[in-house]
């Protein structure tokens, strides 16, 4: 099960399970220039983050729509950058921390004897990964050995130790395999399968028959062929073989859960035997894969879905040997993608960028190439960037506000009616025991294993891949380590882990309009305080609830309060189904309940917290606006945002997170707190007759 965070940028494509590699993200349209080995370190971009009241549209009535009142000018002034999908204040810090993260690997990549060691790794894979001269030259020598080892392959029986080999390196193929903690005694790591192999972001994407989904797939048909024209095949044998991929993904998306499914813990946790997984899927030596991946010795896992491998075990048998080479020189391709030559990136982008979320231009090199290194050194950058940009204050302050909004919740679990004192209690011994992550890990991963050459961007990947791969194998029949961390340091995003229960928010995203030292509690509470409510909520939404206070799946809860939660929850799924991005688009309340609970009980007892910090005296007024409008205001425009019609829908489809819009607009609308502070009257938009709260 995954963790429960924030905020969601929206992945076009499936990519596998961990380790990281590089997303399928936009190339170059245009190949850039190697930076110069003395080139000079850039400025940093000008951004005026902090909250602003001059944001406000005042031509709109908060009452009616209160999203557009708060973020009204900031939409009119902030059109999406070409390179972008939507834009929002998130993506406004994450270009500021993007910008500082360049800084760091433009200075460190000057090969400078007197480097660090994580200096010269972290400087030496950026500088392979801007290298689109060398990249280029290269041509499709960089993954020739993994193409011939798939041509090679001489039967069915042998696939195992070719899908074991492109997992190591990143590659997602078929299915997922990983380790994570063991539900029901979360303590121990296990291994775990998972489900996976497709090329489109969702199952649904083959499976639905209206015509945007007709339209998608046949992008998707037109896209793999030109990949494979561009590997070398004849157009003909290319649009086969597009056709083949098609058929073996349809087949895996049959087989495959929901999404809305796979949020019900229960329905993802089979613990069985390896024998019994072989008797699941008999074609496949599961024994030798395990083995060629390297994991530990073990005799049971998770399998998260055993209908998916009938699924898969029976596309096996009846694929050709052909057929399945096909499938997998796809897959070794469209993972590589980001590090081929660029008339591989441009069509990656093509697909991924344009059709499926809208994106209008390639991101510049330089950005993609942060975001790489993030994703497969964060730690060695993460200490860098804390170095820079994460003061000892801002950590100490944050710890105290998730203090503050710790015992805000307490008082709402006992203050809430529904609930009997039984279950308040055990609510109560789970909140106590939830762990607070803030900034950066206590102990950082150590990289010093992987080997970065300043002329091999793709094998840098791969052995940075390999290397994370064995890290999470190697967990397999061990304790927990809870004080891992999800998330990069630099990252703009926070989370909420049900299995360890704990709270994280990594430094990126403690800075404005979230986070303030230089504010008032007002503002700091609607932003970075509802961050912070948003999470603890997650241990008692609809999924976190169903986890004890020390990660086990659990029901701590009697029988009725059951119930009773349960009808509450109803309430939500009711209400944001029915809103609507755009006519006929709408939002799937079941995919999105984690969220939207997250959401409105983080903004209540965010407030509680605030107006216990302040005790009774209001805040000097910014703008005329009350302490109350300030902190409200203050939430409403950290999710000020334009997004364009294809990343809605995709966010639609597959995101548990609601549309900006609605992330504001469905809160105030279930709270009176609100409509006394704006003095909205009933009938109203923003005044639900019928409020959802169970927090």
């Amino acid at each position: 099960m995954c963790v429960s965070v924030l905020f969601a940028q929206t992945q076009p494509a499936s990519q596998g399970p961990k380790p990281p590699s590089p997303p399928s993200l936009p190339g170059a349209q245009h190949p850039e220039p190697l930076p110069k080995e003395n080139a000079p370190v850039p400025p940093t971009r000008q951004t005026t983050l902090e909250f602003d009241p001059a944001l406000i549209d005042h031509s709109v009535d908060p009452c009616v729509d209160f999203y557009h009142y708060a973020c009204g000018n900031w939409i009119k002034q902030n059109p999406i950058p070409p390179d972008q999908s939507r834009w929002g204040r998130f993506a406004e810090l994450q270009e500021h921390n993007r910008d500082v993260l360049r800084q760091i690997l433009e200075q460190d990549q000057q090969p400078d004897a007197s480097r660090d060691p994580i200096a010269r790794q972290i400087g030496d894979y950026y500088y392979a990964c801007m290298d689109v001269q060398a990249i280029d030259a290269l041509g499709l020598k960089a993954i020739q050995p993994d193409l011939d080892a798939i041509a090679a392959l001489p039967d069915k029986q042998q696939l195992a130790a070719v899908i074991a080999h492109m997992h190591n390196v990143g590659a997602g193929a078929l299915f997922n395999f990983g380790s994570g903690q063991d539900f029901k005694n979360s303590n121990m790591v296990i291994a775990q399968f998972d489900q996976g192999g497709l090329g489109l972001p969702d199952r649904d994407y083959y499976l639905k028959t209206d015509p945007k989904s007709v339209e998608i797939r046949a992008k998707y048909l037109a896209h793999v062929q030109r990949m494979f024209e561009l590997a070398g095949e004849p157009a003909a044998q290319a649009k086969a073989d597009a056709a083949t991929v098609m058929t073996i993904e349809t087949a895996l998306a049959k087989g495959s859960m929901d999404r809305v499914e796979q949020r019900d813990p229960y329905k993802v946790y089979h613990k069985i035997t390896v024998a019994e997984l072989q008797a699941l899927g008999p074609d496949f030596r599961w024994n030798e894969y395990f083995r060629d991946t390297n994991a530990p010795t073990f005799t049971s896992l998770n399998v998260s879905e055993p209908d998916f491998v009938k699924a898969m075990a029976a596309e096996i048998q009846s694929a050709t040997l052909s057929d399945l080479k096909t499938y997998l020189r796809w897959h070794l391709i469209h993972s590589s993608a980001p590090f081929l030559p660029t008339p591989f990136v441009n069509e990656n982008f093509s697909f991924y960028g344009k059709t499926l979320t809208g994106a209008a231009e390639l991101q510049p090199r330089w950005k993609r190439c942060v975001e790489f290194t993030n994703a497969q050194l964060g730690e060695a950058l993460g200490r860098k960037y804390v170095e820079r940009a994460f003061p000892p204050a801002a950590k100490a302050d944050t710890l105290k506000k998730v203090h503050e909004l710790e015992a805000a919740l307490g008082q709402d679990l006992q203050a809430v009616t529904w609930m009997s004192p039984a279950t308040k209690q055990k609510a109560m011994v789970k909140l106590h025991a939830i762990t607070d992550k803030i900034g950066y890990p206590d102990k950082w991963i150590d990289y010093s294993s992987v080997v970065v050459k300043r002329d091999d961007a793709i094998g840098n990947s791969n052995r940075a891949a390999a290397f994370e791969e064995h890290r999470e194998l190697n967990k397999i029949g061990k304790p927990v380590d809870r004080a891992e961390w999800e998330m990069t340091p630099p990252t703009v995003n926070a989370y909420y882990d049900p299995t360890l229960n704990s709270i994280n928010f990594p430094a990126g995203i403690l800075q404005p309009p979230f986070y303030d030292i230089k504010m008032d509690d007002a503002i700091n509470f609607g932003g970075i305080g509802m961050v912070i409510g948003h999470e603890l909520t997650h241990g008692f939404d609809d999924e976190g609830s169903q986890f004890d206070a020390q990660g086990n799946l659990d029901n701590w809860w009697t029988a009725d309060d059951r119930k009773r939660f349960d009808e509450r929850e109803a309430c939500f799924v009711q209400e944001y189904s029915s809103f609507q991005p755009e006519s006929g688009l709408h939002l799937n309340g079941k995919l999105t309940l984690g969220e939207n609970t997250a959401d409105n009980g983080g903004a209540r007892i965010a407030l509680m917290a605030l107006l216990a910090a302040i005790g009774g005296h209001p805040q000097p007024s910014v703008a005329g606006l009350s302490t109350e409008q300030q902190y409200f205001l203050s939430f409403g425009q950290v999710w000020c945002a334009n997004e364009r019609p294809e990343a809605v829908r995709l966010q639609v489809q597959t995101d548990p997170h609601s549309p900006p819009e609605f992330r504001v607009n469905g809160v105030v609308r279930n709270m009176p707190e609100f409509q006394k502070a704006f003095s909205c009257k009933a009938g109203q938009p923003m005044v639900s007759a019928n409020a959802c709260r169970v927090w």
